[in-house]
């Protein structure tokens, strides 16, 4: 895929931006424009002029040709600070790529390890990635193309799409043994150009011949012999260099430096799934976002949340269009459209099945209108962010294939096809796949099938009986990082009382799953697969939630929806489930008496 020279240019300054640490205002002031003309530049709103090409080029140290020839190029070419001072005689020997610890808030004591690569999501292998299938006419999100989409949150792409990693006649990435990234010297299992590199300029290039040295970048204490901690210690002892420094007699370096091999680190560390992950960029996008509204309405929360959740569906998109850039698959974006998922009437439904619930505990209610003496309090339960959890599931990267035999595959998704309504006879536990009761075939989902195969191994019911599927390649990773950066942005928001922003990120993740099915209010995608999946994947948690406070010796009352879980019994819910508004925690929502007269709490 071949990028326009504009959004080559937009690519290039979000890299250079990162590389220098520099804000869009700063930017702004250096290059004599507003914040909001650089936010609608790098958006695609508007297209960068000549005039400004040749201003980013003299503040950023190089030629209007250097800037333009690509993210990588632009980063080797960078003088910074914009004004140095007279430089000093330099060794004649090949151009080196910036130090790895260059940073515009770079602290005194030693530079922090270089980050993992994103590049490859936690969820399909890098030994067997998930191959989508699709007809030529379907429209498919490239990961590294982020600028195809109308972007309207202020911030810019953070790295180079204009390489890929070396895939073979079937489109799959060719799997290599763990090798030293060129740039990091961090593992990585692919190669691009035959070269082992992460993709998209993720890492940060190694050092330099002149670079200081790295010592925390060599840790002595994690998946390190001491012979390698011994040389790793004498690498980093190497003679500090003189104020002007002279070629040193060893040979000449390569065209391209090659990082010194670290031991291998573990597969828990390389992955995204990692702690160590830097989300601050896209937090940054949300927090910019929600900056220019407060800005724009002068302080007033009302106004500014209002503007924010109008802006909510598109906001989303183009952060998820973020989060994808560097993954190593794609994913469709507009598949050929099932009947069974078409809506019927312009405000009707499909007829795909979701376990949605509406259930109470019959016998119990019963028994106590029976027995007027008996008495039981009972807690309301709320889930935190039902929706956002639930962008964790399994999904269909590509379109669905008709798989007319039917059966079921853990490495796969999509809508399956059951003869008749599960069984299913336990009254004191809410029904997996809700509470309607229709005679004749079923289309279940992948979260619902996953959590009936579930219910089956803990020996609650048989095993769902599919008689046919429509499913693809499945990621649970999917949205993973796009989920990350919305729970640490709530999170933040309520370390913070910052309601405006909770509220903003609750609009954001809500209407994306409410609108990527068939809604008029987002063109940037349709699956309706999607919708129904982490729809249904929201009421599994719930029941999941439900099944453990049984366990533990609480009574279920009632189940509502995605978040609502009625609880009674002489056991503290909160020995069950942690207090709080964390997304893994539980919060008390109400209290009220059974049977007939519900007293609320104030």
């Amino acid at each position: 895929m071949t990028l326009s020279t504009l959004e080559t240019l937009r690519l290039t300054v979000a890299a250079l931006r990162q590389r220098t640490g520099e804000s869009q205002r700063e930017l702004a002031t250096a290059v004599e424009l507003t914040q909001d003309k650089v936010s609608r530049r790098q958006s695609g709103a508007q297209p960068w002029s000549l005039d400004e090409v040749d201003a980013l080029a003299k503040h950023w140290g190089m030629s209007p040709l250097d800037l333009l020839a690509g993210p990588t190029h632009a980063a080797q070419a960078l003088t910074w600070p914009p004004h140095p001072a007279d430089p000093q005689p330099q060794p004649v020997a090949p151009q080196a790529p910036p130090p790895a610890t260059f940073t515009a808030t770079q602290p005194t004591a030693a530079p922090p390890p270089a980050e993992p690569a994103p590049a490859t999501p936690a969820d399909p292998s890098p030994e067997n990635p998930p191959k989508p299938t699709a007809p030529q006419h379907q429209r498919t999100a490239h990961p590294a193309d982020p600028a195809t989409s109308d972007t309207v949150l202020t911030g810019d792409q953070p790295t180079e799409p204009t390489t890929d990693y070396d895939r073979d006649h079937h489109g799959e990435a060719v799997p290599h043994p763990p090798a030293p990234c060129e740039r990091c010297g961090q593992p990585v299992t692919h190669r691009v150009n035959g070269r082992p590199l992460h993709l998209g300029g993720w890492c940060t290039p190694a050092p330099g011949p002149g670079a200081a040295p790295q010592t925390s970048a060599t840790p002595t204490t994690h998946h390190q012999t001491a012979t390698e901690a011994t040389e790793a210690t004498d690498v980093a002892a190497a003679p500090a260099p003189a104020p002007h420094p002279v070629a040193a007699p060893a040979p000449a370096p390569a065209p391209h430096p090659v990082a010194a091999p670290q031991p291998a680190i573990a597969g828990a560390q390389v992955e995204y799934g990692s702690t160590g992950r830097d989300l601050s960029y896209y937090l940054d996008m949300i927090n910019s976002a929600v900056e220019q509204a407060l800005q724009e309405y002068e302080g007033d929360t009302e106004a500014a949340s209002a503007a924010l959740e109008k802006k909510a569906i598109p906001h989303s998109m183009t952060l998820f269009a973020a989060t994808r850039v560097g993954a190593v698959y794609e994913h469709t974006v507009y598949p050929e459209r099932l009947e069974f998922l078409s809506k019927k009437t312009r405000n009707g439904a499909d007829e795909i099945w979701e376990g949605r619930h509406k259930w109470e505990n019959t016998p119990l209610l019963e028994a106590m209108r029976r027995d007027h003496t008996a008495e039981a309090t009972v807690d309301v339960l709320d889930t935190n962010a039902a929706y956002c959890s639930a962008l964790k599931t399994h999904l269909p990267i590509g379109a669905l294939q008709h798989q007319p035999s039917g059966g079921f595959d853990p490495k796969r998704s999509g809508i399956y096809l059951l003869p008749a309504r599960p069984t299913w006879e336990h009254p004191h536990l809410p029904d997996p796949i809700g509470n309607r009761h229709e005679a004749g075939p079923v289309l279940l989902d992948d979260a619902t099938v996953r959590l009936l195969i579930r219910c089956h191994k803990l020996g609650l019911c048989e095993a769902p009986h599919i008689t046919e599927a429509w499913t693809s390649g499945t990621s649970e990773g999917l949205l993973e990082k796009f989920r990350r950066v919305l729970t640490q942005a709530r999170e933040n928001a309520i370390t913070d009382r910052d309601q405006v922003t909770e509220k903003y990120v609750k609009a954001m993740y809500a209407k994306f799953a409410s609108t990527i099915g068939e809604s008029t209010y987002n063109r940037d995608i349709r699956r309706p697969d999607w919708m129904h999946i982490i729809r249904s994947q929201a009421f599994a948690n719930l029941w999941y939630k439900a099944h453990r406070a049984h366990k533990a010796g609480l009574t279920i009352v009632r189940l509502r929806g995605t978040d609502e879980l009625h609880v009674t019994g002489e056991t503290d819910w909160r020995t069950v489930f942690t207090e709080g508004r964390l997304t893994t925690q539980m919060k008390l929502k109400d209290q009220y008496t059974l049977p007939l007269n519900r007293k609320r709490s104030a």
